[in-house]
């Protein structure tokens, strides 16, 4: 059976000081206009922790930054007999 653990990780809106992304008074949030060099810094993120192995599962923007879900299997070892 395949188990997995879960991260969720928050980035404050100033880390992203180059992508804009924007939010309603009501709190819905979305990218807009966004020159494709500037992505890079999200990129960044999501190939560094896919380094180690963890998978996007989801991103929510919201108006102080953004929250990430990510998985990763574990990956169990036999014991040796």
């Amino acid at each position: 059976m395949e188990r997995f653990e879960y991260s969720i990780t928050r980035h404050p809106a100033e880390s992203f000081r180059e992508t804009a992304y924007f939010c309603t008074a009501e709190g819905a949030c979305r990218l807009e206009d966004v020159p494709v060099d500037q992505t890079a810094i999200l990129e960044n993120l999501l190939n560094e922790r896919g380094k180690h192995g963890w998978e996007l599962v989801q991103i929510a923007f919201g108006t102080s930054g953004l929250l990430a879900f990510w998985k990763r299997r574990i990956i169990e070892v036999s014991p040796e007999h």
